[in-house]
């Protein structure tokens, strides 16, 4: 067990919090001032606020040239419950990735969107002009609360519609109080409000020090896991009975970053606590903030997730504190509710009534316009000629909605003219794989990932195909460092960044999302990633049960038969 965060020293970040006036700092001083870059205080302040400084790596073999230094540049990340957007936002969204940002706009695993390439000095600009649309970029990183996740596919039943519902809700609650001031003060040229000096008043729920690491919430279902709620810090998995919501498991402690030379951080799944009525779920959502911001390490933030505290304290012990010290109610013991189904939500899905939603396959949620393949200009023309609303998912998909049945056909149009694939034309490998970023943009990755997983995906679909298991379901995940936004912990295969070109490899868990992938090998040359894998598909095909997922099949030989099909 770890020592106790008091114990030790706080992390410099600590420091940097506790004397920012609530998240002020220096940030409207150095907004105005004529730099491309904030300072290193700054840099971690601007997070609360909803962006990030990064840097072109791309640009690094320039800098040997005289007067060339960093090309800085910042990420901006949507506020956006539930991944939901109007017509009118997501137009205004594509607007501005074009004026401001680098002419993309990203589909995150967070059911968000993120802006590339914004230059420092349109970055005001570019907050108030997202406002200006009603959405917002608070919380959307830093020690808080972030985006919060629902399924954002607007199917006829009363469950999804509760978790929605409960998605406002929580996100609302667990919004900063005078950091939203802050917020205010810097981005929209609000009143200034000196806020008080007592923490319990100014964050009534963070406090002085906000958290001590990010912190993620999401509303599940049991028969479809597509926001991947064991992944989360904070879940709530819905519980019907006849098709009526009934309540909700609180799950908590899952998160997916590691760190390589630290052999105590770790992937974890969340964990059951308790059994909610629907009434409860707000103040259990503070209560767990609230243990997690007294109890969560300070002076490591490479250990300072709450899966942390869960796995140091085990489940008993924080159902005790948890229920003594924050809930103050006693525990109802949670249901037998296992997750038993996923869906991507592609292809076209009646909503009741004349209404109908479209899924879109968007490889590695990046949308663009390249060659043929035009889909930005395409979901904006549909968008724009449907009025239909947006929905983002956990799988970086988007989801046309509230489509009249008249309008089917011109969407259908609309899409093919712009070389946008039908997804029954896409292989089931595409389909499931996901990437984060990486480099250019990422300052922690070392390997590539968006820019490489799409090159071997299609060798991958072909490897397939040729073995007869082309239309197997089999999720892939890459990310371009251990950290594991693509959350390549609990999926069939995982390929995670390590040292430049080589990877390690991860197997074993499954699109259901409810395990964790075992390590097969470490430092991969990234040539190798596909002839290793073949080898052990070649003996899933001819060794497996009926019905069995690739993940399902590694979990049950075992980690030394496979690296004994796999070998060096």
């Amino acid at each position: 067990m770890s020592a106790e965060p008091s114990a030790a020293k706080p992390s410099p970040v600590e420091g940097i919090k506790d004397t920012s006036n609530y998240l002020r700092g220096s940030l409207a001083a150095e907004l105005a001032a004529d730099t491309d870059h904030f300072t290193e205080q700054s840099k971690q302040l601007v997070k609360f606020h909803g962006t990030y400084q990064q840097e072109d790596r791309d640009a690094r073999k320039k800098r040997d040239k005289p007067g060339v230094g960093k090309a800085y540049m910042m990420m901006i990340r949507l506020r956006m419950p539930g991944g939901v957007m109007t017509a009118e936002q997501y137009l205004a969204m594509d607007d501005i990735c074009g004026e401001y940002a680098n002419g993309t706009l990203r589909f995150t695993t967070r059911q968000s969107i993120q802006l590339h390439g914004v230059l420092k000095k349109n970055l005001k600009q570019t907050i108030a002009d997202i406002n200006a649309t009603l959405l917002s970029t608070i919380s959307a990183c830093g020690d808080v609360n972030r985006n919060v996740l629902s399924c954002p596919a607007p199917l006829p039943d009363a469950v999804r519609k509760l978790n929605n519902e409960l998605c406002f809700q929580v996100a609302d609650h667990l919004t900063p109080h005078a950091g939203k001031q802050a917020y205010h003060e810097i981005w929209l040229n609000g009143e200034s409000v000196t806020p008080p000096s007592e923490p319990e008043v100014a964050e009534p729920i963070y406090g002085k020090h906000y958290l001590p690491r990010k912190f993620k919430t999401a509303f599940g279902l049991t028969d479809d896991n597509c926001v991947d709620i064991y992944a989360n810090c904070l879940g709530f998995l819905a519980i019907a009975e006849n098709g009526r919501p009934v309540g909700y498991n609180l799950l908590v402690g899952g998160g997916m970053g590691m760190t390589n030379s630290k052999p105590d951080t770790f992937p974890h799944l969340a964990k059951e606590v308790c059994f909610l009525e629907p009434d409860q779920v707000v103040a259990a959502a503070e209560a767990v903030v609230k243990l997690y911001r007294d109890h969560g390490n300070r002076s490591d933030r490479k250990r300072a997730r709450i899966k942390y505290l869960m796995a140091d304290w085990g489940v008993e012990k924080f159902r005790e504190v948890f229920a003594r010290d924050y809930f103050n109610s006693p525990l109802v013991a949670p249901k037998h509710a296992p997750v038993t189904g996923l869906d991507l939500h592609l292809g076209w899905h009646s909503q009741g009534g004349d209404k109908w939603f479209y899924g879109v396959s968007v490889e590695n949620g990046r949308v663009k316009d390249e060659g043929d393949f035009r889909l930005r200009t395409g979901l904006r023309e549909v968008v724009k000629q449907t009025g239909c609303s947006v929905g983002v998912t956990a799988q970086q998909d988007v989801l046309l909605r509230n489509i009249p049945t008249a309008q089917k056909a011109t969407v259908d149009r609309i899409l093919a003219e712009h070389g946008i694939a039908k997804p029954e034309t896409l292989s089931q490998v595409q389909k499931w794989s996901m990437a984060c970023p990486a480099i250019p943009t990422c300052p922690l990755a070392i390997s590539e990932s968006e820019r490489f997983l799409p090159t071997l995906v299609d060798e991958f679909e072909k490897e397939l195909a040729t073995m007869g298991l082309g239309d197997t379901v089999l999720s892939v995940r890459m990310t371009g460092c251990p950290n594991g936004c693509a959350r390549p912990y609990n999926s069939d295969i995982g390929i995670v960044g390590r040292s430049g070109d080589k990877y390690t490899l991860y197997v074993g868990g499954r699109v259901l999302g409810d395990r964790l992938s075992y390590e097969l090998q470490d430092l991969v040359p990234k040539e190798e990633l596909l002839p290793r894998l073949k080898k052990v598909l070649a003996v899933y095909k001819a060794d497996r049960q009926p019905g069995e997922g690739f993940g399902d099949f590694v979990t049950r030989i075992g980690k030394d038969a496979v690296l004994a099909v796999v070998g060096a």
